[in-house]
């Protein structure tokens, strides 16, 4: 699912209150990483990742990796934190895809 500007803007909206679940560090992104967050994301759909100060990355590095080797888009970047959001594979926990479908 591609998304519009009124979907992101709803998903900002809902991803104010929520506090970073992931954070990226020193070790940098792995595969493993990367599984680890897209199974977080097949259960909540929406997360916050935070970049440390240490990290080797860049936030436009954690970006693309993460648009390029996954289906999660990134849907806001403030700083050093980052919003994701992927429609959950499992139809039991797809609350929040399906209000995003209808705007």
């Amino acid at each position: 699912m591609q998304l519009r500007g009124k979907q992101k803007r709803f998903l900002r909206a809902q991803a104010n209150h929520l506090q970073p679940l992931f954070s990226v560090g020193k070790e940098g992104l792995t595969s493993n990483w990367l599984a680890q967050l897209d199974g977080a994301l097949d259960r909540r759909e929406l997360i916050k990742v935070s970049i440390l100060q240490n990290s080797d990355v860049t936030t436009d590095e954690v970006r693309q990796l993460i648009e390029e080797k996954t289906a999660i888009q990134v849907v806001q970047v403030i700083g050093r934190v980052l919003v994701l959001f992927k429609v959950s594979a499992n139809e039991d926990y797809r609350e929040l895809s399906s209000q995003v479908a209808e705007i």
